[in-house]
């Protein structure tokens, strides 16, 4: 985090004395998002990128994509010692998300372009696990599983933001602001075979959580580029 504000610092200095806000001449923008949250601190989020489109000089239309992969791999070994048979337990994720908004610029200055923004957020996930000779937690002779879960998501959020131009057609900013959000449950399957029984499980749908997020959870501090 230090090297990031040093960077930043330079760029500012070197710069913000012949920058100037871009105009509807370059009507595109792409810029990364870099996120805070209480727990996490900062954290650069490369998958996420958001585009916008200026209709005119107040107005934008924006659309914001994020996408999450993970997996892992694990060993369960027969003997206390790490030797004998091996069994396996792994396990994947994927999640996209994708937010449709639009953003109302005011005045400002030469420099920077402060907004208000309203945008309507969708998202997904899904989950798999397979086991051979384990169940997750310990070594398990003939024993095999498999399972699958979803998710999705639907959110609406409203917060205000600004550009601040460091270079010609290059800026930074920070956007605030609040939303709420629902997630529901998909449910999924699972089977497990112990010995020559398998036994298949369709799990159902388990309903929805929402809530309401202000503040720094929705914070995002912003690299972006004019063109």
């Amino acid at each position: 985090m230090k090297k990031l504000a040093i960077i930043l610092g330079a760029v500012l200095i070197s710069g913000t004395l012949s920058a100037q806000k871009a105009t509807t001449d370059n009507p595109y923008s792409l810029e990364g998002i870099i996120n805070y949250d209480a727990t996490n601190g900062f954290s650069w989020n490369a998958p996420t990128l958001r585009v916008r489109y200026f209709v005119n000089d107040n107005i934008a239309a924006r659309v914001q994509v994020g996408v999450a992969m993970g997996s892992t791999s694990d060993n369960f070994y027969e003997n206390a010692d790490g030797t004998g048979a091996v069994g396996t337990m792994d396990q994947s994720m994927t999640g996209w998300s994708m937010q449709l908004g639009a953003e109302y610029h005011l005045s400002g200055t030469d420099k920077m372009s402060p907004y208000f923004m309203v945008g309507i957020d969708l998202g997904g996930s899904s989950m798999s696990s397979t086991g051979t000779n384990s169940d997750g937690m310990m070594y398990m002779a003939d024993y095999s599983s498999s399972s699958e879960s979803s998710a999705s998501s639907f959110g609406i959020g409203l917060g205000a933001g600004m550009d601040y131009y460091v270079a010609e057609n290059i800026y930074v900013g920070l956007e605030l602001g609040f939303g709420w959000a629902s997630e529901s449950d998909k449910g999924g399957s699972s089977s497990v075979t112990m010995g020559t029984t398998t036994t298949d499980t369709t799990t159902p749908e388990a309903g929805s959580t929402s809530g309401l997020g202000i503040g720094a959870a929705n914070a995002a501090f912003r690299i972006g580029w004019r063109f």
